[in-house]
């Protein structure tokens, strides 16, 4: 496994340095949105095939060799920055294949666990590396954005590319714990094509309720999440609560703060526990703190709200997980992963448009409109016995 943060604040460095280095060579905010979109596009329509190939290879080689490729990726766009030939096109490349490579990393990272730990261990494990990679990403930004002050933009690619060296380093030392299961019928074999294998993961979430409720809430936590906690707290900051960035700050802080000892109280939560309720819990937990935005008018008040509905997000992600990994057979893991995420891929970028639509004429029906949609989904999971008894 890799070392918890360490890809996040890689991620954090390159973050800023593509976002610096394009304004400065375009001065566009067209320019950076579209460096973004051409490493989000290849990372969505590339993660089922990412799965696909989890589940067929070695999880660990595969992180191992897009570890690698990122690594010789930054260390090239560095090497180009400081010989001054870089230019819009390559940064676009770059992004590009930046995403189509994280594609294939993600799945093999979360599908690769429960060969690596005991199945008790799950729930500390994700709550390792949940914890890591979210100090990571603000952490990562912050330093990369001090390296760039104090250095130069292409600085921070390279360091980047370190920390990619570094991840490969530290997958190539992990061992497994058991042997990879034998392969049974639905998850396709090691002769299907990669296309067979990908319909066989759809048809495996889609056919099994309670996989489906899983990916479905994740979906709903996902969009009620991206647009809400991006856009509709700017616009909190900045036309109700009158603290301007300072707002801002807390509010994101709150959010980071709260997901942190949530994702905590997740490693520590026992596994006998009936998870339907408890996720239909934890939506109208965030259904509330929904609502409550959309009233409240006081910054302590708001902070309070976000701390404790990003401690429910934190806990979600560690439990959700966890059950996901210890309940999904191995030779087809990988796919179901991988179906949660694109998922979620689709989901973010539409939560941003609607909310960034809604939010300053009307942040009460955004911040409404999300809890409906937290609520209808709780409610949904209560009326499904196979979900609600589920543990």
């Amino acid at each position: 496994m890799d070392r918890p943060g360490l890809l996040a604040a890689g991620d954090g460095f390159s973050t800023v340095a593509f976002a610096w280095i394009t304004l400065t060579l375009t001065h566009s905010s067209l320019a950076l949105g579209v460096v973004l979109a051409c490493q989000a596009v290849p990372r969505a329509l590339l993660t089922l095939l990412g799965g696909a190939l989890s589940d067929r290879l070695s999880a660990r080689h595969l992180m191992m060799f897009s570890s690698l490729l990122r690594c010789a990726l930054m260390a090239g766009v560095a090497a180009t920055g400081f010989a001054h030939l870089l230019n819009l096109w390559m940064l676009y490349g770059a992004a590009a294949f930046f995403g189509a490579v994280d594609a294939f990393f993600q799945p093999a990272r979360s599908s690769i666990l429960p060969s690596v730990v005991e199945p008790e261990q799950l729930e500390p494990a994700n709550a390792l590396l949940s914890v890591g990679s979210r100090v990571a990403s603000v952490l990562g930004p912050a330093v990369g954005g001090i390296v760039v002050a104090a250095t130069d933009p292409n600085a921070a690619f390279a360091v980047d590319g370190a920390c990619f060296a570094l991840v490969a380093l530290f997958v190539s030392r992990a061992t497994r714990r058991v042997t990879a299961p034998a392969v049974k019928s639905g998850a396709g074999t090691a002769k299907d094509s990669l296309g067979s294998r990908i319909r066989a993961g759809l048809v495996y979430v889609w056919t099994d309720p309670r996989i489906r409720a899983m990916v479905v809430i994740d979906t709903a936590v996902t969009f009620c999440y991206a647009g809400p906690f991006t856009v509709g707290f700017a616009s909190l900051a900045k036309f109700r609560l009158h603290g301007g960035a300072t707002s801002l700050g807390l509010l994101d802080g709150a959010l980071a703060a709260g997901a942190i000892v949530g994702a905590l109280l997740g490693g520590k939560t026992r596994r006998h526990l009936r998870v339907g309720l408890l996720i239909s819990a934890l939506t109208g937990w965030l259904g509330a703190g929904m609502l409550a935005l959309g009233v409240l008018g006081n910054l302590v008040e708001a902070v309070g709200v976000v701390l404790l509905m990003g401690l429910g997000i934190g806990f979600q992600g560690v439990f959700g997980m966890s059950w996901i990994q210890r309940n999904i057979r191995g030779e087809i893991l990988g796919r179901v992963i991988s179906v949660d995420m694109v998922a979620g891929y689709i989901a973010a970028p539409v939560s941003l448009v609607l909310c960034g639509a809604l939010a300053k004429a009307h942040p009460e029906a955004m911040f409404a409109g999300t809890a409906a949609i937290l609520v209808v989904t709780g409610a949904a999971i209560l009326c499904s016995k196979p979900v609600v008894t589920m543990a």
